[in-house]
């Protein structure tokens, strides 16, 4: 089993940034890879980035390329999503996700979930 907690959202405004990181524990590098989705109420669970545990390899959707950068520190069994340039439509929230290939973008090929942690990005 994998366990994910994630942390560092908060309430910012346009332009702004945020951290956010996951903190995993258990099996974690069975998985090929973690990656971070995002989810509004009412909408499905959004890809957002991801990174292989070893080599690397980054992947992310193109809402968020070239504002989001996804790293890993695998000696702290933890990945981090830095967010630049925020978006009102940004405001979600965000998940961190184990047990995928990294060039997965579906929430349901992903195994482990944390419970999220909520961004808000204000006008």
């Amino acid at each position: 089993q994998v366990q994910l907690v994630e942390s560092g959202g908060g309430l910012v405004q346009a332009g702004d940034s945020l951290r956010l990181s996951c903190a995993a524990s258990g099996r974690t590098f069975s998985s090929d890879a973690m990656a971070w989705f995002r989810q509004v109420p009412g909408k499905e669970r959004e890809f957002v980035a991801s990174i292989r545990w070893s080599g690397t390899s980054t992947y992310y959707a193109d809402s968020v390329k070239g504002r989001f950068t996804i790293s890993r520190d695998n000696a702290k069994n933890t990945v981090y999503l830095q967010m630049n340039s925020l978006k009102p439509e940004d405001t979600a929230v965000y998940y961190c996700a184990a047990g995928g290939y990294y060039l997965y973008t579906l929430h349901s090929q992903y195994n482990y979930w944390g419970q999220g942690t909520q961004v808000t990005v204000s006008s």
